[in-house]
């Protein structure tokens, strides 16, 4: 959410989604039993502000449609609906890719510098690219009805996010709105079902004998067969081809973030390319992505085949990716290796973090440290040598390495963001943090005369010398 956030789109996904107080989990005989167990999300330290953006669980065709927006605004004639990824060839100068309109089967290429599969767990891209998929599979085979019913009243004492069937019921309902629209996940065992064979009258009473409610007026909007796997792809990155998302790595749905780390994927991925193609960076920038990513996909599919394995049930860690901290040669002073921290998030500000939120009192536009990240690297300091600060800012500029420096203002005399900030972070007065683009603090300094200038730093950041 806080990434979604620096798009702008926080207020328009929370609307779109479930309440807070719908963030619960339920157990019972069928979605109507008299009896029932209904556990609400551990949220850990109760009142704790560790974000200005805490998670929300909204369905993914309604924040695909959210996403497309700004997309459309910024370039909707390079969007293709209806057209199929075919086959890629690869050069020193770069990818041709063939493309298929699925409605009229007309072909066509197109040429780029770099292709990023985001095709998914059966990805075409990662098949063609040799990159192997390593793990476990077969983990669970399930079918996600998506239907229409009329279910507020019957949930309206039980409202939650999963509705978990105890045996000898099977599988469960995913809320979409807690009232008509709604997922039931169907368990089936391939060896003696074969779901692709059931017609909508069989779904309609499947769903009906689920929920308790055998008149229920179900109206099926389509099925989708699946298997829980879990697993990582070997490599993020082959030359010039790139894996991010369900393409990248299969994470079983027991813990809740899969979508957080697709996200994560594109965000770290999205700031790099732009940097290189903008001539802003070098291409070893990019090296940076699987160094980065892959390592937080193989501890989240740890954690989340504990939960599948977990019968007194488990809870949904919103704090968990939060805990991302990056090491790699995009990171100064960083840690050897990427890794998250299941023990729980404490705000530190050390390098390849996340810069930690620290809320501004009375301010108008920015009411948290995390807005006065901006779409280039940002140098955040305090009023002791800032204006030390902002020559440094202006000679990295003048060197080719846009950046843009903040100083969190005081809103009111009895609070500073900045001293709560570098406090907080462990930072000196005369000290700053140069965050990048995707939120993740690059370097920390002292003061402006400590180790390298800024304009240096970010030139090895960079891969860029100036």
């Amino acid at each position: 959410m806080e990434l979604l956030r620096r798009m702008g789109l926080e207020d328009r996904v929370r609307a779109a989604g479930l309440p807070g107080e719908h963030v619960s989990m339920y157990r019972g005989a069928t979605l109507s039993a008299p009896e029932f167990v209904r556990t609400t999300l551990d949220q850990g330290v109760v009142g704790r502000e560790v974000t200005p953006a805490p998670g929300v669980i909204c369905s993914q065709d309604v924040l695909e449609a959210i996403l497309f927006e700004p997309a459309r605004e910024a370039d909707g004639s390079r969007i293709r609906f209806g057209t199929e990824f075919v086959s890629f060839t690869e050069n020193h100068d770069g990818i041709s890719a063939e493309l298929r309109d699925v409605d009229t089967g007309a072909r066509s290429i197109v040429a780029a510098d770099y292709l990023v599969g985001c095709d998914g767990s059966r990805s075409t891209v990662r098949a063609q690219s040799g990159i192997r998929m390593d793990g476990d599979t077969g983990l669970g085979y399930y079918v996600s009805v998506r239907f229409r019913a009329p279910l507020g009243a019957v949930v309206a004492d039980r409202t939650s996010a999963s509705y978990f069937l105890t045996p000898p019921a099977r599988g469960g309902f995913m809320a979409i709105d807690n009232d008509t629209h709604w997922i039931y996940q169907y368990p089936y065992d391939p060896d003696t079902e074969d779901p692709t064979a059931f017609d909508e009258a069989h779904w309609t009473e499947i769903v009906r004998a689920a929920a308790g409610v055998a008149d229920l007026d179900v109206s099926v909007v389509d099925t989708s067969v699946w298997r829980m796997d879990a697993t990582l792809a070997s490599a993020y990155r082959r030359r010039r081809v790139f894996l991010a998302g369900d393409a990248a790595h299969a994470v079983p749905p027991t813990g809740g973030h899969g979508m957080n780390l697709g996200l994560g994927d594109a965000d770290n991925l999205a700031w790099k390319l732009a940097a290189v193609l903008s001539g802003r960076a070098g291409a070893e920038l990019l090296d940076t992505y699987e160094a980065e990513r892959r390592p937080i996909p193989r501890q989240v599919i740890e954690i989340a085949l504990d939960n599948a394995g977990a019968r007194g049930g488990y809870r949904i860690d919103d704090e968990l990716l939060l805990t991302t901290r990056y090491g790699s040669d995009a990171v100064v002073d960083g840690p050897s290796d990427s890794s998250i921290d299941p023990g729980g998030y404490t705000p530190a500000g050390l390098p390849g973090q996340l810069l930690p939120h620290v809320q501004f009192a009375n301010s108008i536009g920015v009411g948290s440290t995390l807005d006065l990240i901006g779409a280039t690297f940002t140098l955040i300091h305090g009023p002791t040598d800032s204006a030390q600060w902002h020559d440094q800012v202006d000679d990295a500029a003048r060197r080719g390495h846009p950046v843009t420096g903040r100083h969190p203002l005081v809103q009111d005399a009895s609070d500073d963001p900045w001293d709560r900030l570098r406090r907080l972070c462990g930072l000196a007065n005369t000290g700053a943090l140069l965050v990048r683009p995707d939120g993740h603090i690059a370097w920390r300094a002292d003061t402006p005369a400590s180790g390298p200038s800024l304009g240096d730093t970010l030139a090895t950041l960079l891969a860029k010398p100036s």
